[in-house]
């Protein structure tokens, strides 16, 4: 299972994200070329080796051909949304990159007491910071990992000038995005873990502690915009694959009992349980007291992140209560590979034990795309793929 565990020492943020990874050997070309898909117009994405103390690693800087007299606009949730949506990108990266705005959302929203329809970025709607978190998700994507782990954020201290005021760090928005996540300062007076950072850690972070059991393989070092003496000021990524993969994973199992709920909401909660971090949510009919047909609501999920599932059933649901218990689990290692086709490159997902191949299945986003564009039954072009890759993988 291939693993990136992302060393917060320095905070973190979204050009921090896209350094480490470029730095790590993703193609800064590649992350742009499928940038350029957004209708987004006058700016360059450009990459420089920076030596911080007595580290070298990688400045990512997006940079913007404007008059400096020009100020950029602030653009609604709903526009950056679309602007994602009608892009050429994956469906992938876009269902991310979504999801990462409206976590900003929803924190600036419960900040301004207002919904998130009503807010407009101001930083985080320039061009700089959408390129910064889409080409992130993109950076991440061709990563293509399976797990991703995470250290105790460092916030740093004191205060911040941005659109709204001088504000203090952590800012009001930030620490919204950061419930649930172990923080700490060390005493650096800067913000060091920004809004754009807070909200792409909580939505691709598997699991938070200490570096997991790994045969590391590659370290990547991604320049932050301040320069500390106190610090090297570098988000550092490890790559490695997991050496332990026969140990059953810790998480917990949530459940309610519903009898008294229209069913059609159900599809709308299962999308904001899996947005919170849930790993799998599924329902089973059941028989209730006075022989009332209902469902048992179950959601699947790290322990991190249990408060923030439960109150989603709280207050999303109609129920008064939920149960909760610890469960262990056995996987399969899982990685991503390429692989030729009729139709061109497609992802599969692989499985193995103790470094034989058990299962391979088709990418269903990579088989959809290929039906669209070549007009065919989805039906045969996975089952072609399937037939490939058992081939290949003899499996």
């Amino acid at each position: 299972m291939k693993i990136a565990y992302f060393d917060c020492s320095s905070g973190i943020s979204g050009d921090m994200i896209l350094g480490s990874l470029v730095d790590l050997g993703v193609s800064v070309k590649e992350i742009q070329r499928q940038l350029s898909s957004l209708d987004l117009k006058g700016y360059r994405l450009r990459s420089r080796r920076e030596k911080r103390g007595s580290i070298v690693g990688t400045k990512v800087d997006v940079q913007i051909d404007k008059s400096p007299k020009v100020k950029p606009p602030s653009r609604y949730f709903s526009k950056i949304s679309n602007l994602i949506e009608s892009s050429n990108l994956s469906e992938a990266v876009k269902k991310h990159s979504i999801a990462v705005f409206k976590r900003l959302a929803k924190a600036e929203a419960k900040v301004h007491r207002t919904t998130i329809q009503k807010i407009h970025f101001h930083e985080v709607g320039a061009i700089d910071s959408i390129v910064d978190i889409v080409g992130g998700v993109v950076a991440l994507d061709l990563l293509g990992v399976d797990r991703i782990h995470c250290s105790s954020l460092n916030t740093g201290e004191g205060q911040v000038v941005c659109e709204h005021g001088t504000l203090p760090v952590p800012a009001p928005a930030t620490l919204e995005l950061l419930q649930g996540i172990p923080c700490y300062s060390s005493g650096i007076k800067k913000e060091l873990t920004t809004p754009t950072g807070a909200a792409m850690i909580g939505h691709f972070v598997d699991e938070f502690g200490s570096l997991p059991p790994l045969k590391i393989i590659k370290t990547g070092y991604g320049a932050g915009g301040h320069r500390i003496p106190e610090l090297p000021n570098f988000l550092r990524v490890i790559l490695g694959e997991s050496v332990d993969v026969e140990t059953p994973t810790s998480l917990e199992i949530i459940e309610t009992n519903i009898d008294d709920m229209n069913p059609e909401f159900y599809e709308l909660i299962m999308d904001r349980l899996f947005e919170a971090g849930a790993v799998d949510v599924y329902l089973t009919p059941i028989q209730m007291k006075k022989n009332r047909p209902a469902t048992k609501l179950s959601v699947l999920v790290h322990a991190l992140k249990r408060d923030e599932v439960i109150q989603i059933l709280l207050k999303e649901t109609s129920t008064f209560g939920v149960r909760y218990f610890s469960a262990k689990r056995q996987v399969l290692d899982r990685s991503i590979k390429r692989m030729k086709s009729p139709w061109g490159m497609v992802r599969v997902k692989l499985g193995q034990w103790e470094q034989k191949a058990m299962r391979v299945s088709p990418e269903y986003d990579d088989c959809r795309i290929i039906a669209q564009k070549e007009n065919l039954p989805i039906k045969k072009v996975y089952e072609e793929v399937l037939k490939l890759a058992k081939e290949k993988y003899k499996i």
